[in-house]
């Protein structure tokens, strides 16, 4: 049988195609072969934490040199991981052996470039603690100072505590281990770490730093100037140195010396407990006296329009006198109360900042903080005189209704009264808002701060700026015709204005209180 020449070249073409295809598949099996022991190595040498060892392999540091291990009788330095995660807070005590994590050692000290290079040494019963995670970070713990702790309760202590007072965490490169030894206490056994400084942020970048370290400060300076404004006018224009105004000067003064206080207890870290527990009674002393001072002026309000005889033979002088004796009686012994509750009775472990936490969600315990037991104490008789002077308020108001004529010692109690009303709930809003900022909600401590030159401002509005009796007296004690301010130049509308006589005779029945 013959077999034609045109059949054996078509079954050569078909040969070569096939082989053609073959090739191309086994190239294409090759690649993909290739590719994936390239991924296969990238997430091995992924997976593979590299460790910064400060000597040689088979060195440790013998007073602060490198020396081999042989030669100090000890093994060389491993690596202990720890088994806690990362986003723990703190690590515990349980590591992982070397042998069940892949890493590879790299020997050498860390190039830190412009950083500083430290030492930090960790051993049982020291304040730092060195962990070393299984992705090859080192995480730096700054433990608390266990005070009044003998050295053996301290050796029985965990290795790594949990409250520490803050952490900082080093990324490969920045940092090496190494196992250190001291020739005189070779038992000892403690590793080092030399490491890159960490880069501190700025805190002009935070905005609660800026809030409570920068913005409330400069509120503070702002408040006092407003109320040491009303305090001097008070003081110094002789027709407002009568009862109510010795009254204005003298609470004008306890909020001034209570926003110096908070001042101080702004910058915690600058001051020692002593000067802190002062601090902090000098604010709430202060503020229990103003409320105090408000409470009296609302009785003596109230107490004169009830009168029938409001001609008492007595000066102002001495009902000053008399008055001052039941504010500071009263304000001086429920704060001695308040101090004795405080060193006494109530727990140290109560005595917790209330107006500075670097987080919400943490508080930052300061030692000589007035506790809960003594904050009661003070702020009881708060709410009481709150409660009183709404009484004085109601009452007041009723018998102001009732009346169809009064005289001018009435008419200048209408005015005294309706400065006593808006002072009441200045003062009670701004008391809310110091107490709501106890809480460890950021937003409310900022509009704490942010009301408090509101505050001062509205004093001053009510006290100096909206009396025309109080504007016509400034006029005429401090401004001429030729003043540079045209709205400080004395007005013909003003009453009597430019007159010497005394101001009873001159605006009877006719000036605007």
């Amino acid at each position: 049988m013959r077999i034609s020449s045109r059949s054996l070249n078509g079954g050569r073409v078909l040969l070569r195609l096939a082989f053609a295809v073959l090739a191309v598949h086994l190239r294409a099996c090759a690649a993909g072969l290739q590719q994936n022991a390239a991924a296969v190595a990238e997430n091995a040498a992924a997976t593979t934490a590299v460790v910064h060892k400060c000597c040689g392999r088979d060195e440790i540091v013998v007073v602060n040199r490198c020396r081999s291990a042989n030669e100090t009788g000890t093994a060389p330095w491993t690596p202990e991981f720890s088994a806690s995660h990362e986003d723990e807070p703190a690590a515990g005590q349980n590591t992982l052996p070397a042998a069940s994590v892949s890493y590879k050692l790299a020997t050498g000290f860390p190039n830190c470039k412009t950083r500083q290079q430290w030492l930090v040494y960790h051993y049982r019963g020291s304040g730092d603690r060195l962990v070393l995670y299984p992705s090859g970070k080192l995480r730096h713990y700054v433990l608390k100072h266990q005070h009044g702790s003998s050295e053996e309760q301290q050796q029985q202590h965990q290795d790594f505590i949990v409250e520490h007072e803050r952490s900082f965490d080093y990324e490969q490169g920045f940092y090496c281990l190494d196992k250190v030894i001291d020739i005189d206490r070779p038992d000892i056994n403690a590793q080092v770490a030399v490491i890159c400084t960490p880069q501190i942020p700025s805190p002009w970048t935070d905005s609660d730093f800026v809030m409570r370290r920068i913005v409330n400060p400069i509120f503070h300076a702002i408040a006092i100037a407003c109320l040491l404004l009303v305090a001097i006018v008070h003081f110094v224009l002789p027709q407002l140195r009568d009862l109510i105004g010795n009254m204005v000067t003298t609470l004008a003064g306890c909020m001034i010396v209570a926003r110096i206080a908070n001042i101080v207890r702004i910058f915690v870290e600058y001051n020692g407990p002593v000067s802190y527990l002062t601090a902090d009674a000098f604010l709430y002393t202060s503020t229990l006296g103003s409320f105090f001072w408000l409470n009296a002026m609302g009785y003596y309000i109230w107490r004169t329009f009830k009168s029938r005889n409001v001609f008492l033979r007595i000066t102002d002088g001495r009902k000053y006198c008399y008055y001052s004796l039941y504010v500071w009686g009263c304000t001086l012994t429920m704060g001695g109360m308040a101090l004795f509750a405080h060193l006494i009775l109530d727990s140290r472990h109560n005595n917790v900042n209330r107006n500075y936490s670097s987080h919400p969600s943490t508080t930052t315990s300061i030692e000589g903080a007035i506790g809960w037991l003594g904050i009661a104490v003070i702020f009881v008789p708060v709410i009481c005189t709150i409660l009183v002077n709404l009484f004085f308020y109601v009452s007041t108001k009723t018998v102001i209704k009732r009346m169809s004529t009064y005289g001018q010692i009435h008419h200048k109690m209408k005015y005294s009264f309706d400065m006593f009303s808006k002072l009441f709930v200045i003062m009670v809003v701004d008391l809310t808002l110091f107490i709501l900022s106890w809480t460890q909600h950021d937003s409310l401590f900022y509009i704490h701060v942010v009301f408090n030159p509101v505050q001062a401002a509205l004093v001053l509005y009510v006290t100096v700026i909206r009396p025309k009796r109080v504007k016509f007296l400034l006029r005429k004690a401090c401004c001429y015709e030729r003043c540079i301010l045209p709205c400080c130049r004395p007005k013909e509308t003003d009453v009597q204005a430019g007159t010497e006589w005394g101001e009873e005779m001159m605006a009877f029945n006719t000036a605007d209180y």
